[in-house]
């Protein structure tokens, strides 16, 4: 009944909303489609998928989430390489307090552009930005030795049933790491159920607990909430989210998993009210 009074309010509403799915203890109890069941772009979502390659990488020890990001870049940066940038880690990137980085990469070489940009690397603050993630994705291949969404396919989508997504490269052939990728409403509620289940799928552990719950754990406060790594967080738990009203939200105390694409550059908030009134009430 809750379900169906939030599709009638999502049509009353007209918000142009995809699909939104409900699996509560693992298992879909809901499902709606307002369009078409395809893939659709689900935009900086992909930061949680560049996290979790990052993660199946330490579990392999291929790198360690302390390790300095600058060792696994292409050794033609090093000479562009400041002294601070190099005190920086992979946490430092993925909770985004590495610097005031612009919003994204620009030029034909990004790695070079970003490496030249005038940051003041003593601002530790969280600043979102697409720019962590695309240094932390293109450092995790190298660190792999392979391209990355090789690397994800195999350690993670595979195994998961999830067929290769289309998903954007940058100037330089690496895997951008911080938006480009497009899911299904299905493979998205997928992949949120996987990190509410701290990285098990169909009795597989495929990235180790410990990892899963340290990533989703808040580690920095922004102005909206709370900063894991490439996972918001909030007081029922932690999501997966793009812009545009594409979220995949795990609230833990309910052991529920609310998903949705939709596209919305406008109206997103008047979504996200309609979904947290659900949750609340579920």
């Amino acid at each position: 009944m809750m379900f169906s009074r939030l599709i009638d309010d999502i049509n009353a509403a007209g918000l142009c909303v995809h699909g939104i799915e409900i699996r509560h203890g693992g298992k879909v109890i809901e499902r709606h489609f307002f369009h078409e069941d395809k893939p659709y772009p689900v935009y900086s979502a992909t930061k949680s998928v560049t996290s979790a390659a990052v993660m199946a990488a330490a579990d392999e020890g291929r790198l360690s989430l302390d390790d300095k990001l600058y060792i696994y870049l292409d050794t033609q940066y090093m000479p562009l390489m400041k002294d601070e940038f190099k005190a920086l880690s992979f946490r430092d990137f993925m909770t985004m307090t590495a610097a005031p980085y612009p919003f994204r990469p620009e030029g034909d070489d990004w790695i070079k552009s970003i490496l030249a940009l005038d940051v003041d690397y003593s601002d530790r603050a969280h600043h979102y930005s697409n720019i962590p993630a695309y240094l932390v994705g293109t450092a995790c291949e190298n660190a792999v030795g392979e391209p990355l969404m090789g690397y994800i396919m195999r350690k993670l989508f595979a195994p998961m049933g999830i067929p290769e997504p289309e998903y954007r490269r940058s100037p330089e052939g690496h895997f951008y790491g911080a938006t480009g990728m497009t899911l299904s409403l299905e493979n998205f509620g997928r992949l949120g159920q996987f990190f509410a289940d701290k990285g098990c799928y169909d009795g597989r552990q495929l990235i180790s607990c410990a990892l899963i719950e340290d990533a989703t754990t808040e580690k920095v406060r922004t102005k909206s909430g709370g900063y894991g790594y490439f996972f918001p967080t909030d007081s029922l738990g932690f999501c997966i989210r793009g812009k545009w009203g594409q979220r995949s939200m795990v609230c833990t105390e309910k052991n529920l998993v609310v998903t949705c694409l939709a596209d919305l550059p406008e109206r997103c908030d008047e979504l996200y009210g309609l979904l947290d009134n659900y949750i609340n009430n579920a």
